[in-house]
């Protein structure tokens, strides 16, 4: 569990870099033609363990916090990637100082290596500007259904260059943020769970209309929490070799749609039978003179 994981290593760089503190000494330690005081060694490492520690407090705190808010989540979710590109950056820097390294000159030196690296990084670049304007747009959050590339799923993450996606089945789709076009969000609207039923060609239909609005009615006081209303029956669908085929469908929420039609499905089997109307099979008449 996430957070767990966060207070075993809060845990963790906290006692070291306690420990850090009290074994501070004034010796050097030589590396070749490079000598680094055992205490300026000591204020690396603590300073590490103690960012490190920071990060998973933070993380540890955020982890408590509940919401079925989808904008909310997005911003936390995104608020927990953005700390630890943070705690990366912190420690490089703390470090590079703490060796006594011109941070300026390195800072204004950057401006030509960043042109270099840009031709290189162009895609990193779209992500993360992409990843801005979907939170801007609220185009979509965690928790939302999405379809995109043929891949339907629950946002369960959205970071600085990436979204992850997790279909029905636990399957994890991580996509580039510059890849998120096309995208069909089902979260804020209703869905059709589809049942198609065969019938036997030799069943009276009309009296079995007749019955069909009382079977509606016990499907959907049977499932309250899956169906938002009554299933509707549409009618005759196709007619087939050996069968006639009925359309029904019940409006459910997105998060529904499969296990709606599977219950559709078993309530009018069990439903029809009751009513003396079993599934048809294939026939074959033989006719000799």
């Amino acid at each position: 569990m996430n957070r767990t994981k966060h207070l075993v290593k809060f845990i963790l760089f906290a006692v070291l870099a306690g420990v850090l503190i009290i074994v501070g000494a004034g010796k050097k330690l030589d590396i070749g033609h490079w000598s680094l005081d055992w205490a300026d060694a000591l204020k690396i490492l603590l300073v590490i363990s103690t960012v490190l520690a920071v990060e998973h407090l933070i993380l540890l705190l955020l982890s408590f916090i509940h919401t079925e808010n989808h904008r909310f989540r997005t911003v936390l979710t995104l608020t927990m990637n953005l700390i630890r590109y943070v705690t990366v950056l912190a420690i490089v820097i703390s470090v590079l100082s703490l060796l006594k390294v011109d941070i300026a000159t390195i800072l204004a030196g950057l401006g030509v290596i960043a042109l270099i690296i840009g031709f290189g990084a162009e895609s990193l670049i779209t992500d993360v500007v992409t990843g801005f304007f979907i939170l801007v747009d609220n185009q979509y959050n965690v928790g939302d259904i999405i379809e995109v590339n043929g891949f339907r799923g629950t946002v369960s993450e959205i970071g600085i260059r990436t979204t992850s996606l997790t279909d029905a089945g636990g399957n994890v789709k991580i996509v580039n943020n510059s890849d998120m076009k096309n995208i069909l969000n089902r979260s804020d609207n209703s869905s059709k769970a589809v049942a198609d039923f065969s019938i036997p060609y030799e069943t009276d239909l009309v009296k079995l209309e007749e019955k069909i609005p009382a079977l509606m009615k016990e499907i959907y006081e049977k499932h309250p929490e899956v169906f938002k209303s009554e299933p509707i029956y549409l009618g005759v669908q196709t007619l087939n070799n050996s069968s006639v085929d009925l359309r029904f469908v019940a409006e459910v929420g997105e998060s529904d749609i499969y296990s709606g039609a599977r219950i559709l499905n078993h309530d009018l089997f069990v439903g029809f039978r009751s009513l003396g109307v079993e599934c048809p099979f294939p026939q074959v008449d033989v006719h000799s003179k």
